[in-house]
């Protein structure tokens, strides 16, 4: 009764709620926050939760524990998403993506004072200092720092150097100077204009301005040339060099793509991973990969729209362009959004995926590396679960037929224990009761053979079975392991190689797989894997066979006979060069004289 009186209660709510833009927040029982969403119209997008059906398991729970909904009204769509991102950070409920991100990011400041310093922190203040950034790669902003440094002597005392201060003599060069790397301010050495000029030519450098600051450098050297003041012009030239030096190693692309955002995004079946990259003037100036955690099974759309908000309002970006692979569906108003195909805008996108792919191969190296068991279990738990089993499927084996138009026909088994290759238990069969071809007769002989020998003797048991094919290939393995007493004790499938669809027995229907599942990713390495050793014997065997029906086209020449020349020789093109008692000492004098006269009779013929 209770429940049915809180349905009611939210469908009087969600009638009451307006035709406009907001922010929409759901409570369970207790009064927590589970769910905090968007919407351009939410009275539309809050009663879409409740008059759909909905696939996805989670999203029908998260609906069943709503108890209350509170929204907040918004001028726009864009301030609704603003809104909706400092919620989810704030708020963390349990249903909406989790952001894997807890770094607090460096910044570079000029420090507002008389003859700015420079240096780099991880907490702004407001006091009236410059600050740039923050810097997503502390490598390259200790690069960009490293660089402003060789370029500019600054000072990096902490004396107060007020004119008066200054005029009334109380301070003394310290060893920066002597050493170059400051030119003494203190002691009016270094006019405030000109450390000024150098301060503007550097904020120029931090906002990615290179080209500016090299013009007025080449500029500032032709001058001291002109003026004959040749060592000046040396100590600029060198400057220039260093900025060249360091724009080199960041220009990626068209130095006139300058102020944009660029966005990637890996989407996996529980994880996704997004990339940002902030281009200025053709270089990258801040880069920044973080990994999410779906909720909700979350579109690649959505997750890329959060995450532009993000980090857009995280590293106050103003850039006037977004370069993404997908549309995500933003109230952008005055930014373009931009999908390239071709050109320097697309290396950019590329060079975005391929920063998304390390750091998602990084992460799945550290979590192998730190826990390998929980995240070998994790696997193994997910399989179990796609694939309808009772037990974990830690040992494996894979099954597959190969065969050259009917001819030698053999197949190969594979083995996984605990999602590794067990290389030590490949088997090959070389198939003995099937003429021609015929694969199904050949899966029902090899998985016979198979598990009758393990349980003569007392091996264990695999949990799964796989063969390489359909509805054909099943059907003649299960028809083994029913013969042997085993059906319904393993687990068996089938994979077809057209669209990766899976079998199980007993189902007319296949199952598809989502092609980002690490389950059907491991059955793949399992079927390329046993496809690969299977082909390898095949050749191998296939070789022999011709090499052998060369020999035994000879008269009086025999597979046996064949067999020893060939083990004793190595290959037939041997044979033909050797001697006749040579071949003697193998085969005996009759069978040398045969084989001898054979290919020197044949090259006689060809001179």
């Amino acid at each position: 009764m209770e429940k049915k009186n809180t349905n009611n209660q939210l469908a009087t709510l969600i009638v009451s709620l307006p035709h406009k833009p907001g922010v929409y927040s759901y409570y369970d029982k207790t009064g927590k926050v589970i769910y905090v969403g968007k919407a351009k119209n939410l009275r539309k997008r809050v009663a879409s939760y409740f008059n759909n059906e909905h696939q996805s398991g989670k999203l029908r729970l998260l609906v069943k524990k709503i108890a209350d909904i509170k929204v907040i009204v918004t001028e726009s769509e864009l301030d609704a998403l603003l809104l909706e991102n400092n919620f989810i950070k704030k708020l963390q409920p349990r249903y909406n993506v989790m952001l894997k991100d807890d770094k607090t990011f460096p910044w570079i400041y000029i420090k507002k004072e008389t003859f700015p310093r420079i240096s780099y922190t991880r907490n702004t203040k407001n006091d009236g200092s410059e600050y740039f950034g923050p810097y997503a790669s502390v490598r390259m902003m200790r690069t960009l720092l490293d660089t402003l440094g060789q370029l500019y002597p600054l000072r990096t005392c902490k004396l107060n150097l007020s004119k008066k201060n200054i005029e009334s003599g109380n301070y003394k060069v310290c060893l920066e100077y002597h050493l170059g790397n400051c030119k003494a301010p203190c002691v009016s050495k270094q006019s405030e204009e000109e450390y000024n000029e150098t301060i503007s030519q550097i904020r120029s450098i931090i906002k990615g301005n290179l080209s500016e600051v090299i013009g007025k450098l080449k500029k500032l050297m032709n001058d001291y040339a002109v003026k004959m003041e040749f060592e000046e012009a040396q100590i600029v030239k060198e400057r220039l060099e260093i900025l060249e030096n360091y724009k080199s190693k960041s220009t990626i692309v068209n130095p006139r793509i300058s102020n944009v955002d660029v966005f990637s995004i890996i989407d996996e079946e529980i994880l996704a991973y997004v990339n940002y990259l902030k281009v200025m003037n053709g270089s990258i100036v801040q880069a920044h990969t973080v990994e999410i955690k779906k909720k909700l099974e979350e579109s690649p759309e959505e997750i890329l729209a959060f995450c532009i908000v993000d980090f857009r309002k995280r590293f106050e970006s103003t850039a006037t362009e977004l370069i993404v692979p997908l549309d995500p569906h933003l109230p952008t108003g005055e930014i373009k959004i931009t999908i390239p195909k071709l050109g320097d805008k697309k290396h950019l996108l590329d060079l975005s995926l391929r920063n998304a792919k390390y750091y998602l191969m990084e992460q799945l190296q550290k979590k192998e590396i730190i826990n390998p068991e929980k995240h070998r279990k994790r696997i193994l738990e997910k399989m179990k679960s796609d694939l309808r089993m009772t037990v974990l499927p830690e040992s494996i084996e894979c099954f597959d037929n190969s065969n050259f138009q009917g001819d030698y026909p053999v197949a190969s088994m594979v083995q996984f224990v605990n999602i590794k290759p067990n290389k030590k238990e490949y088997r090959h069969f070389i198939i003995k009761t099937v003429k021609g071809p015929d694969d199904f007769a050949s899966m029902e002989e090899i998985i016979s053979r198979r598990y009758s020998r393990l349980l003569k003797e007392k091996i264990n048991l695999p949990q799964l079975i796989i063969v390489d094919g359909g509805k054909g290939q099943l059907s003649a393995a299960i028809k083994s392991l029913k013969m042997l007493g085993l059906y319904g004790k393993i687990t068996i499938i089938g994979i077809a190689k057209r669209l990766e669809e899976l079998y199980f027995p007993n189902d007319p229907l296949p199952l598809y797989l989502d092609k980002k599942s690490e389950t059907l990713r491991i059955i793949q390495q399992l079927r390329d894997e046993a496809h690969r050793f299977g082909i390898t014997h095949h050749r191998k065997r296939r070789q022999r066979g011709t090499l052998k029906s060369e020999l035994t086209s000879i008269h009086g020449i025999g597979p046996d006979t064949a067999k020893k020349l060939l083990s004793e020789f190595k290959s037939v093109k041997n044979i033909k060069t050797v001697e006749e008692n040579a071949l003697a000492e193998v085969i005996g004098k009759a069978k040398a004289k045969i084989v001898f006269t054979h290919f020197h009779n044949d090259e006689q013929k060809q001179g």
